[in-house]
């Protein structure tokens, strides 16, 4: 015959609340919250990391300078991996492709980029044409401004291949002007549609552009600075890092939040054990003193 044991009752005073409530257990609870605390915010902690290494290698990837040619090739769309790199390569400026593209935002301020057509060398003798990103002025006519000067300026190298460096794009939307204005208004880095107003050509382009570093691309404008012309440099922004979860981190946070939660835990059970055993010692008293009896 197979018995079970029963969890005693305990009825009466103390309850288990006024137990808690005492100066001891409120200074263990407190004690409590304290370790509990720590640990959650190592559990923070440990996924704030997860997620700043990924990010920090993303980073550090599209920042390194890769030659253009070897993430990817005319004619092609930009993928995945190629959009938002860091590329160099040699070419020349054609000066007289210079067009202005409105509706642009440069840390925050609205104003319009001046863009031209470089032709990279391709390594064979032959070219491909690459939209760039030279400047960006605060107003369309500063940048139109901008844009003449850079065509009138007289050419001291005439097909000399030069440096460059700068950030590789995807490319934006078309975008058509409203009726009210005038139908040659470009609002957006289309790289299809600035080939289209630089005319007819053999030559093949790339499906991205280029957000041209000025510092590493000097030569491109003659060694003369940006503000020569009367342009700042556009914002090159990284690419955001690929979400990806790290399960080992997202287990050691859970890790310190089951340790959080078992430091209020263990304070609870204390408190509970002393409580069982004042309970227990009344108990005991009362038999003794029923025993001693006549």
């Amino acid at each position: 015959m197979s018995t079970s044991a029963k969890r005693p009752e305990y009825l009466g005073d103390p309850t288990l609340a006024r137990v808690m409530v005492r100066p001891q257990w409120i200074l263990a609870l407190i004690a409590a919250l304290a370790v509990a605390a720590g640990f959650a915010w190592l559990g923070q902690w440990q996924l704030g990391v997860a997620v700043q290494n990924s990010a920090k290698d993303s980073t550090s990837s599209s920042e390194q300078p890769r030659p253009l040619n070897e993430l990817t090739e005319p004619g092609i769309a930009v993928s995945d991996h190629a959009g938002g790199m860091v590329v160099t390569g040699t070419g020349v400026l054609t000066r007289t492709s210079t067009l202005v593209v409105e509706n642009r935002t440069n840390f925050g301020e609205q104003g319009a980029w001046v863009v031209g057509e470089v032709q990279v060398d391709q390594g064979d003798g032959s070219s491909a044409r690459l939209a760039v990103a030279l400047g960006w002025a605060r107003s369309a006519a500063k940048a139109e401004a901008a844009a003449k000067r850079i065509a009138e300026q007289p050419v001291v190298q005439v097909f000399q291949p030069v440096a460059f460096e700068g950030r590789y794009m995807p490319p934006d939307a078309p975008l058509i002007p409203t009726a009210d204005r005038d139908p040659q208004t470009i609002l957006s880095m289309a790289p299809a549609q600035l080939v289209n107003r630089w005319g007819a050509s053999d030559e093949p382009s790339y499906g991205g552009y280029l957000v041209l570093h000025p510092k590493q691309s000097a030569e491109l404008l003659q060694g003369e600075p940006l503000s020569k012309y009367g342009l700042d440099r556009i914002e090159s922004v990284p690419p955001l890092p690929a979400e990806t979860v790290n399960w080992l981190n997202v287990f050691y946070a859970i890790e310190w939040v089951v340790f959080a939660g078992f430091a209020i835990f263990f304070w609870y059970r204390l408190a509970r054990d002393a409580w069982e055993k004042e309970h227990e010692l009344k108990a005991l008293e009362a038999e003794g003193g029923g025993a001693a009896g006549p």
